[in-house]
């Protein structure tokens, strides 16, 4: 009989796993199961659905109660891999010693997990949170939240509400926060050209959502700052990451992308996100080792900056373990959601970010994700 490896995908902060027909890991589970395949190996692909805002602490027995569920007691290898967020919630359920709660053996079970892989997470914090931790801030997150899940169901927003949408972040930081009645409108405007069955989920969801927040406060780079003092790598686990960084918007960004208006004003929402992420105290970036040093060179031609980021995480927040892989790339190309409306299933992209990521460069990603795993055997 086949050993089995199951694989576990961790979704980030406002993640929603599977939501109806909504796929967080677009095209992952497939193509992983496919390379697996190609090895002669069974791999169980099992998305987690785990608290969206909810704290780290509580992600991260969330993640531990799936994994006990679906393994039970064979022996078989268990390998982890988080997107943005997600990578806090798998370090700190294995971190030796973790207090979880009560209700079973977390220390057993941790002690299975053979692989750990982050994809694009914020091991340092993000600057966005600190601005998402606020009461408009939030309105912000919200929109971008429910944004996102519209896109990825219909494959474009309404033009209507993107003009409105973009209309209001192009506007300067301090007429933008008097905008609160104008975000719940749109929130709404959005939400009211679902489905009714639609409508009842994510209004569901996102009632869930606010009762718990405590994620964001966790995500500042001060919030990471005091999670990475108290949560240790797990001895024989192997800690590996995926590094992303976006091209920075620019005049020739908007010139390239023409008369395309949908382009043009998905941009200006990327662009927005792009400038509150570039502050990143330099302080508090990783402390690259030379290994990793020389893996950012030899991707990007340089060592990213401060400022560098994939319009949701600085890049040099980043790097946790060997580097495998480090791709031009916004936060969700890496996870399936960039423009390929050819293949079948069709790729949606949240935002036109002019990153270039496609499906060749997707495989090859997973692809080299799969060969890390593997190196396990």
């Amino acid at each position: 009989m086949r050993e089995s490896h199951r694989i576990f995908l961790v979704p980030g902060f406002f993640g929603f796993a599977n939501l109806g027909e909504l796929l967080y890991f677009s095209h992952v589970c497939e193509f992983l199961a496919e390379v697996f395949a190609d090895h002669g190996l069974h791999a169980e692909i099992i998305p987690v659905h785990t608290f969206p805002t909810a704290s780290i602490r509580e992600r991260a027995r969330r993640l531990a109660e799936v994994i006990n569920e679906t393994v039970g007691h064979d022996n078989g290898p268990i390998h982890i891999i988080g997107h943005s967020s997600g990578g806090l919630d798998v370090r700190l359920m294995i971190s030796p010693h973790a207090q979880l709660g009560e209700g079973f053996d977390i220390e057993t079970l941790a002690s299975r997990v053979r692989t750990v892989v982050t994809l694009a997470t914020p091991h340092h914090g993000t600057p966005l949170a600190t601005y998402f931790n606020t009461m408009f801030g939030s309105r912000i997150l919200r929109l971008m939240s429910l944004s996102t899940m519209y896109v990825l169901r219909y494959g474009r927003l309404p033009l209507s509400f993107l003009l409105k949408l973009g209309g209001l972040l192009a506007r300067a930081d301090s007429r933008i926060r008097r905008a609160n009645g104008v975000l719940d409108q749109l929130f709404t405007q959005l939400l009211s050209d679902l489905s009714e069955d639609r409508h009842r989920a994510l209004t569901s969801f996102f009632n869930e959502v606010s009762g718990d927040q405590s994620l964001i406060g966790q995500l500042t780079p001060e919030g990471l700052d005091l999670f990475n003092a108290g949560t240790v790598d797990r001895p024989l686990v192997r800690y590996g990451c995926v590094v992303t960084m976006a091209k920075k918007p620019t005049l020739r960004t908007r010139l390239a992308l023409g008369p395309d208006l949908y382009g043009q004003v998905t941009n200006t929402a990327f662009s927005w996100l792009y400038k509150r992420n570039s502050e990143m105290p330099p302080a508090r970036v990783a402390r690259l080792t030379p290994k990793q040093s020389m893996k950012l060179r030899a991707s990007y031609g340089r060592i990213p900056t401060p400022e560098d980021n994939d319009g949701i995480v600085p890049t040099l927040s980043q790097p946790w373990g060997d580097i495998i892989t480090a791709v031009q790339a916004d936060h969700l190309d890496l996870i399936g959601h960039f423009d390929d409306r050819g293949h079948y299933p069709p790729h949606y992209d949240w935002l036109v970010t002019g990153s270039g990521f496609d499906r060749r460069r997707f495989e090859r990603l997973w692809s080299n994700v799969a060969a890390f795993i593997l190196e396990q055997r």
